[in-house]
């Protein structure tokens, strides 16, 4: 029986060593693959669900988007699919940004590219601030550099596309005139570069320092005795002063008339009721989820 009862425990023992070893040995393998790449699990921008890229390309793609996140303080998303679930290119960019948690402060700023098998389409979704840098003509011209590569199924080329206009957009800065148009409610936020208050400070620090300058200006150069003697002697003069009137009328030589016509004004060229504002500098957006979103896509 005790030898029984040994054989029992040790098999208990090899089984609870098995399994430690399974699932330890596991847990290492995960971590050592996540170490390797550079890339922690919380830390992941690229899903490759289409399953369009090499592992060298996703390697490549997670160290590129980790150190543009650095430099920009926005994130940076891509995605690509084979089965939408029946949404559109636009409705699943924004469902997965907003259900991964993805984007960076208060506005969750960060931009998503969105390869979209299923629809056949491209799909770019500034998020935030990201929408001050990505305006509608600056996104345009990202899928513009990007068809070419994924109409000929050269899909980690089309993803480089984008990274690669991302971070030239951003070192360009922001374009001067930018605005965001709402297309819901019709509301233009056009960006400034400093807060009402900053500007405000600012005229206050210049009025007090002119206001200075010039009482200064004005008590050295009041000149009051000068202005004394001036009014003693004009006055003089005009107790010794006669008038003499006489008739005089103005009589009509010559007239010429011109007519010029002036063009008028019909205002910018903005779309969807822009009003007056160029737009090279515009960015159409809407709020979905309390996060304002723009950007668009391209059917290839």
């Amino acid at each position: 029986m005790r030898k029984i009862e040994r054989l029992c425990n040790g098999a208990v023992f090899l089984t609870m060593l098995f399994l430690f070893l399974s699932v330890f040995g596991g847990g290492m393998r995960s971590f050592a693959g996540a170490q390797e790449s550079g890339i922690s699990r919380g830390e992941k921008r690229v899903f490759d669900e289409g399953g369009l890229f090499s592992g060298e390309e996703t390697k490549r793609f997670e160290t590129q988007i980790q150190s543009m996140k650095e430099d920009m303080n926005m994130d940076v998303v891509i995605v690509t699919t084979e089965d939408a679930g029946g949404k559109t290119a636009g409705k699943y960019a924004e469902d997965f940004y907003i259900d991964g948690g993805f984007g960076v402060g208060k506005d969750h700023s960060g931009v998503l590219f969105l390869i979209d098998m299923d629809n056949r389409e491209l799909y770019i979704l500034p998020v935030g601030k990201m929408n001050r840098f990505l305006t509608d003509k600056r996104w345009n011209a990202i899928l513009d550099d990007a068809y070419d590569s994924v109409s000929s199924g050269e899909y980690g080329t089309c993803a480089q596309s984008f990274l690669t206009g991302v971070a030239k957009y951003y070192k360009a800065g922001i374009p001067g005139g930018q605005y965001n148009y709402d297309k819901e409610t019709g509301k233009i936020s056009v960006y400034r570069s400093i807060k009402w208050y900053e500007a405000a400070l600012a005229v206050l620090v210049g009025l007090f320092a002119a206001g200075v300058s010039c009482s200064g200006v004005v008590r050295q150069y009041s000149m009051k005795k000068e202005r004394g003697w001036a009014k003693n002697s004009l006055m003089a003069y005009r107790a010794d002063c006669q008038f003499w009137y006489s008739d005089q009328a103005d009589d009509l030589v010559n007239k010429t008339v011109t007519h010029v016509i002036i063009p008028r004004n019909h205002g910018g060229s903005g779309q969807g009721g822009g009003g007056g504002f160029s737009s090279g500098g515009r960015s159409t957006t809407h709020t979905s989820s309390g996060r304002t979103m723009g950007g668009g896509g391209r059917k290839f």
